[in-house]
């Protein structure tokens, strides 16, 4: 177990009036209030990410985006009020039961507040453990839609799968009568998409089906050929692993690439490369990348981050920092009054104006359509459409706990 100390904290004095008339209303993310407890004592933070293991790339861009937006909600003081932030970092390895065991540690050290989550199993199992102990956890990159809506204690910084597939339903216009087809490996990860396309976007009207490939396949010219046989107005390409590349180019060179639109989701800059000559025709949602936007807090986590370039989960490592903050400064060391700051809260981040839905706890936020230009490692993402927090809004969730 790796841990990290840093001492961090505050909000404009200037904006404070501001923030505690209206705890749910829209504001700068420097809006703060005292917010109660111990003014010698430290707000203590535990982040428990992946640092190690398959997703520890994201996690690094997490971490990256979380350091810069703390800074940029305290206006560079690194505290609340006149407390400073102390924050300890924990690698779970995208390990549920050693995110499980580190979140509890953490608690039990006197942590108020959890944030994290790379992978979505170790969300699933981190958001009961605050819902127990009654203390506030941000989820951070981790996409499944369970986090919504999963108890009153459990938010989320990042965006979840559903906003993912409206993004992809935006391509087509109406789905009345139109003809989706998914293409993805067998398994959890093909499941989740293959429900996600038929609840979205065949709950708005399209038919929907799928063909479906062995994880293990490598040769791909079969599955092209199902594809174009079932003539789609949109295939929706739901893949991961090293035969990325593989799988793409047989699409190209089948002509399925340029017989319908085609869809799939922009990931990290450095995956870029595995769509090969594909790239400059596939049509790509996305949750962010460089570019995506130029809002103030897009400038300054450009400034902050280790070379400048912004990549897909930065913004919520930003957002959970601006949280964080929030939650400090409205609620002391009361979590019940951090929770009540954070319910319907809208703020400006990397993305643009993110709202935390009061309901569940869903983070309305933009998302955007795109494509590439260029080649290999010289792709470059453009922005085509950005869908507003309300156009990629999932439907509002039951609170469970």
């Amino acid at each position: 177990m790796t841990v990290r100390t840093t001492r961090r904290a505050v909000l404009s004095a200037a904006t404070m009036m501001a923030a505690a008339i209206a705890a749910t209303a829209c504001g700068s993310p420097q809006d703060t209030a005292n917010g109660g407890g111990d003014s010698a004592a430290p707000v203590k933070v535990g982040l428990v990410y992946s640092q190690s293991g398959a997703l520890a790339s994201y996690g690094k861009q997490y971490i990256e985006g979380f350091r810069a937006g703390l800074d940029f909600a305290t206006n560079g003081t690194n505290k609340v009020g006149d407390r400073a932030i102390e924050i300890t970092e924990v690698d779970d390895a995208g390990d549920p039961a050693k995110a499980v065991s580190a979140a509890k540690d953490l608690i039990g050290k006197g942590n108020k507040i959890i944030a994290g989550s790379t992978a979505s199993g170790v969300a699933l199992q981190v958001a009961p453990i605050a819902a127990q102990n009654k203390v506030l956890f941000i989820s951070g990159p981790a996409a499944t839609d369970a986090v919504t809506g999963a108890n009153k204690y459990t938010f989320r910084s990042g965006r979840q799968s559903y906003q993912d597939v409206v993004t992809a339903k935006s391509f087509i216009g109406d789905p009345t009568g139109k003809k989706v087809v998914v293409f993805a490996q067998d398994g959890a990860f093909g499941d989740a998409n293959e429900a996600a396309v038929k609840e979205v976007i065949g709950g708005a009207g399209a038919s929907v089906s799928a063909v479906r490939a062995p994880a293990s396949a490598t040769e791909f010219t079969p599955f092209a050929s199902q594809i174009k046989s079932a003539k789609p107005d949109l295939l929706f390409v739901a893949w991961a692993g090293t035969t990325a590349p593989a799988m793409w180019q047989t699409l190209d060179q089948q002509g399925v690439l340029t017989s319908t639109t085609v869809v799939t989701g922009l990931d990290i800059r450095a995956s870029w490369p595995t769509f090969g000559a594909a790239g400059t025709k596939i049509s790509f949602l996305s949750h962010y990348f460089d570019g995506a936007s130029d809002t103030e807090a897009a400038k300054a986590a450009k400034a902050k981050v280790p070379g400048g370039t912004l990549d897909l989960f930065h913004p919520d490592g930003f957002a959970a920092a601006q949280m964080v903050v929030r939650a400090a400064a409205e609620g002391g060391d009361d979590v019940e009054k951090m929770v009540t700051a954070l319910e319907g809260w809208s703020f400006e981040s990397v993305k643009g104006t993110m709202t935390i839905r009061a309901e569940d706890h869903a983070l309305l936020q933009p998302m955007y359509q795109a494509n590439l230009t260029g080649s290999g490692d010289a792709f470059t993402a453009a922005p085509q459409k950005a869908l507003t927090g309300d156009e990629s809004a999932p439907p509002v969730q039951a609170m469970k706990g």
